[in-house]
């Protein structure tokens, strides 16, 4: 009994401190990572993923309050800013490659951005989905922070809309390598873009597990849906009304 007393105290020392809970995300995005390489990288063994439902299950286990995770763990989201712009180094290291792709590039980015918009509100309307529910799930194929501050703007909630785009990225990145395999699209380029634009971030850091090419695509698709995507909205949330 005192055994578990101690345990119960140390805890909720430990419980209390920043360090805790951005040293445990790291060690268990870390801990997935490995297990998504021992797979060898099976798409159903996403360590986003892995890592999602292990901090779910500890916050839930241990009543932790999000804000008491996020006041620790921000450090993490703050460093998303940086991580966004670090893609800026495969891009100019692949900037031959991406120049020669840059007409199917040009062709590919409005039409991608056009139907990720407009089956999400449309599929939406057609079962019901009620106007706020909409709001908030039009940007889901953009970036978190650009899709949760167009959701803001269209008075949509921007703590939903980031839970659409935590499941479309976690989505895209279990479905891309299969889909891709399935319609025997074996160019790199085009695989990575497509994952980037539809599942933005998470959609990139898949496609860098699978080959640089892609992973350099991908984060073009993912920085160029977020400009375009902000453009659509408004317009098509106009028509829908």
């Amino acid at each position: 009994m005192t055994d578990g007393a101690s345990l119960f105290e140390l805890w909720v020392y430990l419980s209390a401190s920043p360090l805790l809970w951005l040293t445990l995300t790291v060690g268990v995005f870390l801990l997935a990572r490995r297990v998504a390489r021992a797979s060898g990288d099976h798409p159903l063994v996403n360590p986003i993923l892995l890592s999602i439902a292990a901090l779910v299950a500890l916050l839930w286990a241990t009543g932790t309050p999000y804000a008491t995770y996020f006041a620790g763990a921000q450090f993490v989201h703050f460093m998303l800013g940086p991580a966004t712009v670090a893609l800026a180094v495969p891009l100019w290291r692949n900037r031959a490659l991406v120049g020669s792709a840059l007409g199917p590039v040009l062709l590919a980015l409005p039409a991608g951005a056009l139907v990720a918009l407009v089956s999400a509100m449309g599929l939406g309307a057609l079962f019901g989905v009620p106007e706020p529910l909409l709001l908030a799930m039009a940007p889901k194929s953009v970036t978190a922070g650009i899709a949760m501050g167009i959701a803001g703007k269209i008075g949509g909630d921007p703590a939903l809309t980031a839970v659409f785009v935590i499941a479309t990225g976690i989505i895209g990145a279990i479905l891309v390598t299969p889909l891709m395999n399935a319609l025997r699209i074996r160019d790199y380029a085009a695989r990575g873009f497509a994952a980037g634009l539809a599942s933005h971030g998470i959609g990139t850091a898949r496609a860098f597990q699978v080959d640089g090419v892609a992973g350099t695509f991908a984060g073009l698709a993912m920085a160029l849906n977020g400009l375009v995507t902000a453009l659509l909205v408004p317009a098509a949330l106009a028509l829908f009304r």
